[in-house]
């Protein structure tokens, strides 16, 4: 009976004479009929009326369906291999009944494709929006003939024993395939999504493609796929397979050729039901759950572009330019250190001549080894006497009591023989740091009493620990990064990493191979500076050695361990800044600032200990506090946002924190905290504030610690007041005020002092400086922010600026790793002018 009812249906609805039957036609149909008759020939409700159309391409057809009948369309369209066109299936719903919508199925050679009318989009917490109008692009199957007819048949149907009208349109898409760098523009919707395809032209190997959009919202999902069916192109299944992104005005997506097959790939845009995946406004939750939400007009007009993306030989110009930048340093100190060796061989001869006597001059000149043992016993003989001086202090204090002879067999002995705590156990000892400590004008030979050798090995251990403290931290950190990346390329989700995909080329599985390299800069010139620091060290030493009285008793004392560690510390930085750039986001932003925060921190106890160095905190403390700093940058990241109470907390800990600094600077560390200390301080209050009005001791450090608290107060202030998202950042700006607040305190102090700044520490400042502008100036343009949603953050991604490799954060680390290496030398070389003072005439401040 249900075949009989499908033949007569199809010969009942056929005009003119019987159409030459197919077997794709005539299968469909039998397929149909079979299908209704196992399933639900006797059923009560069930369609038993299969008409079945010659369709027609860019014909509207208005009809009527029914659960009493099911209307096939068959349409028939020629496939060439060397062309590709597209098919658009438009569907309008013109009642409104939501209870029982109309299906329709489009089955074609190799997919099958079936959606409901109206179409229920979900968004978040099961909001339902449905919409009457749908547009849908079939897929397009591959052929290998030169040119072949398909077949594809559209079923239209429902349960609804009620007539609902219908408009049925398919049209072809002529411009199915992009061009290269030629614009096309469309408009999509939630329920309508658009997708093009494209195919690599011969000698392209890599394209981005770009789309833009004047509109904010909605939002929009751009999506890369393979070339097959089904196509994956709406809001619950988009991101199911390819790479894709969200989106609001612009979206870019780097597509390779060795990743597709086929050469070619499919660009799909889908408009997202709601706006709050790229930070727009979300909705109220409805007061019914089944209740259907009207969606409005969620059309966006876009435009896509594909461009070739840059060639290996762009790679390797990127490369050779970012080598010959940081090598060229290199051989600016080799080109200073030879005209420095010349300019001291000079000097020695111009002083062994001036040491020889008229009556030796005529005798045959003596060997270099001859002119150094009569320096060296001279240089003893000064020394003896100015020893003799000074022998009331007792012995344990250093060398200025003992014999350089003693000095030089002492130098060779092991320094794991000396403890620090040896020098500070006995009670006369400690008296005599309360009353040296506390003089009103302090000189650097009061606060460089202890032995050389003990400080040599406190200062060392700042090298071994920020050694020690990279291995263990770099280490998981190149795994967990390896892991973002594979997470990314597997998954094809590229709102995982904030780059700028504007500028983002690939290499291997890096998703941004630029922002990577130059962060070499970091690394090469953080090893420049560890070997112009071990030069000067060996140069120290062997003036230490042949009892040089200038090493022994002029200038600021020489400890390197420090300087090791900024070295190292600049390194890391630049491997870690590389980890982060692997996959930047707000999780992995601690790897990219964790070793700034220690730079801040050598810089300020390098500048403190030149003047101070037995006083200088060690590096267990100093790497403990660094540790604190790091822990708090944790919390306030997860933590910290809009988070008042801890805002709160951290705000009375930096104030109370910079109090407890600022009493052990003026103090210079001869004060207790202990219960008795509110009992000092409202002594102290009563006897200089109440009982008689004086002024502090110590000027000078009491305006770098007023100027100091001010500061510290107001970022404290600022932090509780706007409570900026980026903690991370305000954490590091609060450690670069206090550096630039105590380098400029230093310099102002040095000049007020009578001192001078060599010519080359002054070249090494004004370099500084200017190249310190021009980095923060390529930093604040912001080419992406992990602040805000990823569709929100390509809002700032720009094209590449330089050598169409490098975008502007590149140049801000190729400048900032120079920056940083002039600050290091402006730290290791400005205080080279006090090599010839005596000690006790250097001031300390």
């Amino acid at each position: 009976m249900v075949l009989r009812s499908c033949w007569k249906s199809r010969h009942k609805n056929s005009s003119g004479p019987a159409p030459c039957w197919t077997r794709p036609r005539l299968a469909a149909l039998l397929w149909l009929c079979v299908t209704q008759f196992v399933c639900g020939s006797g059923a009560e409700g069930e369609t038993n009326n299969v008409i079945q159309k010659d369709a027609e391409f860019d014909v509207t057809y208005n009809d009527t369906v029914t659960s009493e009948n099911q209307t096939i369309y068959a349409f028939n369209h020629t496939v060439s291999r060397n062309k590709t066109e597209g098919v658009r299936v438009f569907v309008d719903v013109l009642s409104q009944g939501f209870e029982s919508p109309i299906l329709f199925v489009v089955r074609q050679k190799q997919a099958v494709v079936s959606f409901q009318v109206p179409l229920i989009l979900r968004g978040l917490y099961q909001r339902k929006y449905p919409y009457s109008h749908v547009g849908r692009t079939l897929c397009q199957p591959p052929t290998r003939a030169a040119s072949e007819t398909q077949y594809f048949f559209v079923d239209v149907s429902t349960l609804s024993s009620l007539g609902t009208n219908y408009q049925l349109r398919v049209s072809r898409v002529e411009s199915f395939t992009l061009q290269t760098d030629k614009k096309f523009s469309f408009t999509a919707s939630p329920s309508q999504p658009q997708y093009f395809k494209y195919v690599f032209p011969d000698g392209v190997d890599t394209v981005i493609v770009k789309v833009n959009s004047e509109m904010t919202f909605p939002c929009s999902v751009m999506s890369i796929q393979d070339i097959q069916c089904p196509v994956y192109d709406l809001d619950n299944n988009v991101a199911f397979i390819g790479m894709y992104q969200t989106m609001t005005k612009k979206g870019a997506i780097t597509v390779q050729r060795k990743d597709f097959p086929s050469n070619s790939f499919y660009v799909v845009v889908v408009v997202k039901t709601e706006d709050e995946a790229c930070g727009g406004p979300l909705r109220f939750y409805p007061l019914r759950p089944d209740e259907l939400i009207d969606a409005g007009n969620r059309s966006k007009f876009i435009d896509v572009i594909v461009t070739p993306a840059i060639n290996s030989e762009v790679y390797v110009m990127g490369m050779l330019f970012c080598l010959g930048i940081f090598l060229s340093f290199y051989l600016l100190t080799l080109l200073m250190t030879c005209l420095e060796n010349k300019g001291m061989k000079k000097r020695e001869v111009f002083q062994i001549a001036a040491d020889m006597s008229p009556a030796e001059t005529g005798k045959t000149q003596a060997s270099p080894y001859e002119y150094g043992s009569f320096a060296d016993n001279g240089s003893t003989l000064s020394s003896e006497a100015i020893t003799d001086s000074a022998t009331s202090t007792d012995n344990n204090y250093g060398y200025v009591e003992q014999s350089l002879d003693s000095i030089g067999r002492s130098r060779q002995e092991s320094l794991s023989s000396v403890e620090e705590d040896d020098y500070d156990t006995l009670d006369d000892i400690t008296s005599d740091k309360n009353i040296v400590r506390t003089k009103k004008f302090l000189c650097v030979s009061d606060l460089s009493r202890k032995d050389k050798r003990i400080l040599s090995k406190k200062y060392q251990i700042y090298f071994w620990n920020i050694a020690t403290i990279a291995v263990f931290y770099a280490l998981p950190v190149v795994q967990l990064v390896i892991t973002y990346q594979t997470v990314v390329n597997v998954t094809g989700n590229q709102d995982i990493c904030f780059y700028n995909f504007l500028c983002a080329h690939p290499l291997g599985a890096l998703s941004a191979f630029n922002n990577i390299l130059s962060n070499l800069g970091y690394v090469l010139l953080g090893l420049l500076f560890l070997l112009i620091v071990l030069k000067r060290d060996i140069v120290h030493n062997r003036a230490l050695v042949r009892n040089d009285l200038n090493a022994l008793e002029c200038g600021i004392p020489k400890h390197f361990g420090l300087y090791y560690a900024m070295g190292t510390a600049l390194m890391m930085e630049g491997l870690l800044s590389a980890c982060y750039h692997v996959c930047p986001n707000y999780t992995n932003f601690q790897f990219d600032t964790s070793f700034m925060y220690m730079i801040a921190g050598l810089c300020m106890l390098k500048l403190y200990q030149k003047r101070h160095p037995d006083i200088n905190a060690s590096a267990y403390t100093a790497y403990a506090c660094l540790a604190g700093v790091i822990f708090f940058s944790v919390l306030g990241v997860v933590f910290g946002k809009g988070n008042t109470v801890f805002w709160i907390i951290f705000s009375v800990i930096h104030i109370l924190s910079t109090m407890l600094l600022s009493t052990q600077l003026y103090y210079m560390g001869r004060w207790r905290l202990d219960a008795g200390i509110l009992r000092r301080i409202v002594y102290v209050i009563y006897t200089d504030c109440i009982r008689q009005c004086s002024g502090p001791m110590y000027i000078d450090r009491m305006v770098l610690l007023v100027m100091g608290n001010i500061v510290n107060w107001s970022l404290a202030a600022y932090g509780l007041i706007e409570r900026p998202n980026d903690f991370a950042s305000y954490l590091l700006a609060i450690a670069i005020c206090n550096l630039l607040l105590y380098f400029a305190f230093y310099i102002i102090m040095k000049l007020r002092s009578g001192e001078r700044i060599q010519c080359l520490a002054l070249v090494c400042i004004l370099f500084t400086a200017v190249v310190w502008g021009f980095a923060l100036y390529f930093f604040f343009q912001g080419l992406s922010t992990w602040q805000k949603t990823p569709a929100e953050s390509r809002e700032h991604n720009r094209d590449c600026i330089l050598l169409s490799f490098f975008d502007d954060h590149d140049i801000w680390h190729f400048l900032s790793s120079i920056a940083m290496f002039g600050s290091f030398l402006v730290l290791l070389t400005m205080d080279d002018d006090l090599d010839t003072v005596q000690r006790d005439k250097i001031l300390a401040f």
